[in-house]
């Protein structure tokens, strides 16, 4: 096992309330238990450009930032946390587990908001020196399970409406067509059905 996930690039992703953090701890501790050295980021964020970044992107008072802004600004992101964290990380034998990537954008702005999936993988291969991870873990849910879940302020993404994000799921549902490193889990089940099936996909 050590073999297998030493180095690797792990990614969970999905709608908002599909228990991302959750499954994102749960198999960070479980890889740990294997005597594999695991780190885990969350996209956008993590580093200090990353993190202010995350704040205009969340927050309500940006209403009117266009797709495209935020393709750009998500990129930017990104294209930090590669350089500061995931390249050395990756070349340092440590297994890298991502809460989001480039997943997200594909599915949110790509195909919920229109910019374009080809589009947002063009501008990725343009400014990362990688773009796929070994393995995107899609943790499906329907609009009614993960409203349940979100109780709590929203922010402006998840804002934006049932219309969107059904749109959304579709988008995160279409990736696993177009590359077959991106496999979809059912998470409507329990939290610990959800982990053994990730389990499955690293074994």
């Amino acid at each position: 096992m050590n073999k297998i996930l030493k180095g690797k690039f792990l990614v969970l992703d999905g709608p908002d309330g599909c228990g991302k953090s959750t499954q994102t701890r749960l198999l960070s501790e479980w890889i740990a238990d294997q005597g594999v050295v695991v780190v885990s980021y969350r996209d956008p964020g993590t580093t200090l450009v990353g993190e202010k970044i995350r704040d205009i992107l969340l927050d309500t008072a940006h209403e009117g930032m266009g797709d495209n802004v935020e393709v750009l600004l998500y990129m930017a992101a990104r294209a930090q946390l590669w350089k500061e964290h995931i390249a050395p990380d990756l070349a340092a034998g440590k297994c890298v587990l991502m809460d989001r990537w480039l997943s997200s954008t594909c599915a949110y702005q790509g195909w919920a908001g229109g910019f374009g999936v080809e589009k947002v993988i063009k501008i990725a291969t343009d400014s990362l020196e990688r773009i796929w991870p070994d393995l995107t873990v899609v943790l499906d849910v329907d609009a009614e399970t993960a409203a349940a879940r979100m109780q709590r302020d929203l922010d402006r993404m998840e804002q934006k409406g049932d219309i969107y994000h059904a749109k959304v799921r579709e988008g995160f549902l279409k990736l696993s067509e177009i590359h077959s490193s991106v496999k979809v889990i059912d998470a409507r089940q329990t939290v610990e059905q959800v982990h053994k099936d990730i389990l499955k996909l690293m074994l």
